[in-house]
């Protein structure tokens, strides 16, 4: 198996990655590598190089750095699994240096980066997904050869964003968020400063916009006119997918998952509700699937599941 790294790409002001706290290298044998996207934008990924000859790429979540599914990563390194990680342009590593007037499109961090991450893996071996939110929207996004390659995703906290599917003291906080703090902060900063209000890195504006314009939906993106020819290609989804959504994720609840799932029309999907009190767990929400505490309980399981569709992992 060929773990090499690769040759790191010449950047640009546009598209040099600003070192951050999670670049720094990483505890459990992570390297940290550069990968160059089909339009050439830099980005910032972890290997955690194994010995086995499959691999599994984490889709992240909206706003969360690659450092935080490090101990996941770390977990099924020391099974066997290679795992690479990676930030999304804007995002941690991938990040210029300053996000005024830096505008990205949304959908680049499925056909653009996730994509880049998926090729350098399926250069190297099999091929599965592990997506968070976000990573989860992203496979029918995928350029047809990085979806095609896939052999399995196990997705969790993936669902549609629409307030209406949350409880009414999160449907508050969203809304205040979409339209009170959000347009405030962006008009002033030409940035949506996330980190200030303890919810993620920050975004650029453009990832902001196209956000909150899909969560508008009850069933996100799908239910968006504009966006038509964009999601025609999850019909043609058919790889074997786990949704997995805790019944305390207040953004995705069992039926925001169910509602966007249901665009998957052609992919076997099996549901998972996970409740957490019924696990001898204090709590997951939208994060915790990936804390080590609750990792205990579900990594197993993740790992679990995709050994049933095919990947290797050691005893």
């Amino acid at each position: 198996m060929n773990t090499s790294l690769p040759t790191p790409a010449a950047s640009t002001p546009d598209t040099a990655p600003v070192r951050a706290p999670d670049d720094a290298p990483v505890a459990g044998g992570g390297q940290v590598l550069q990968l160059t996207a089909a339009d050439g934008t830099v980005l910032a990924a972890t290997l955690f190089a194994a010995t086995g000859p499959h691999w599994i790429v984490v889709g992240g979540a909206t706003a969360v750095p690659r450092g935080f599914y490090r101990r996941f990563a770390e977990h099924a390194q020391a099974r066997g699994v290679n795992v690479l990680t990676l930030d999304y342009r804007g995002i941690g590593g991938s990040a210029p240096a300053s996000l005024r007037g830096y505008l990205p499109d949304y959908v680049d961090w499925a056909r653009q980066d996730l994509a880049a991450a998926l090729a350098y893996a399926q250069a190297r071996g099999e091929v599965f997904l592990v997506g968070h939110s976000y990573g989860g929207h992203a496979i029918g996004l995928l350029p047809v050869p990085q979806r095609q390659a896939l052999r399995a995703a196990y997705v969790v906290a993936g669902g549609a964003g629409w307030h209406g599917w949350m409880p009414w003291r999160e449907q508050l906080k969203v809304q205040l968020l979409w339209h009170v703090v959000g347009p405030l902060a962006t008009t002033l900063l030409g940035y949506q400063p996330l980190k200030r209000l303890g919810i993620g890195e920050d975004l650029p504006v453009s990832i902001y916009r196209q956000w909150k314009q899909w969560c508008r939906h009850p069933n996100y993106f799908f239910g968006d006119p504009e966006a038509a020819a964009l999601t025609r290609p999850f019909a043609d989804v058919r790889l074997p997918i786990a949704a997995a959504n805790a019944l305390d994720d207040w953004w995705a609840l069992p039926a925001s998952r169910d509602a966007f799932f249901a665009g998957f029309v052609n992919a076997p999907l099996q549901r998972i509700d996970i409740d957490a009190a019924a696990e001898g767990l204090s709590g997951i929400g939208h994060m915790g699937y990936f804390r080590p505490a609750v990792g205990k309980v579900l990594w197993p399981r993740m790992l679990g599941w995709l050994r049933g569709h095919g990947l290797q992992v050691e005893d």
